[in-house]
């Protein structure tokens, strides 16, 4: 699993015309699927992602997480995050997994990441043409790999 972290002080998901998910100070989580993924992958992701402490303190240092600020989370699925780019200059997705495999693990991690932060998490539509509007705070912005975990 991939997922993109960005501290935002608002977000927002509409598709066509329905906003599907909106948040004010929180993450956009940008959620990567794969073929090999699993339950032990979400489960460690979803608590990196909800006890993740880049939220400034009176100090101005990052000490703060998402129950400290009674922060939100907009979860959008992104197989994208899985392109390859090593030949030619068209990206290739055979890594991310089908939606067979990955929706139920994305709605999986959407019930962990509300169970973990004490509220539902706002979402996107897995594979709509969603449009999505941020406002990165900072801007800080994490990349976090299940199978490269630095």
């Amino acid at each position: 699993m991939r997922a993109v972290i960005q501290r935002v002080t608002q977000a927002s998901c509409t598709v066509e015309t329905q906003i599907t998910g909106q948040i004010e100070q929180g993450f956009l989580v940008l959620l990567g699927i794969e073929d090999e993924d699993t339950s032990e992958d979400l489960q460690w992701l979803a608590q990196k992602i909800a006890n993740m402490r880049i939220f400034s303190d009176s100090e101005g240092l990052m000490n703060k997480s998402l129950a400290d600020i009674n922060g939100n989370i907009l979860l959008i699925s992104q197989f994208t995050l899985f392109a390859s780019t090593k030949k030619g200059n068209r990206p290739g997705f055979t890594r991310a997994a089908r939606p067979e495999k990955a929706i139920p693990l994305y709605e999986q991690m959407k019930k962990e990441l509300s169970t973990l932060i004490g509220k539902e998490v706002q979402c996107g539509i897995f594979g709509a043409d969603m449009k999505i509007s941020l406002l990165n705070d900072g801007p800080v912005t994490i990349l976090m790999d299940t199978k490269n975990k630095e």
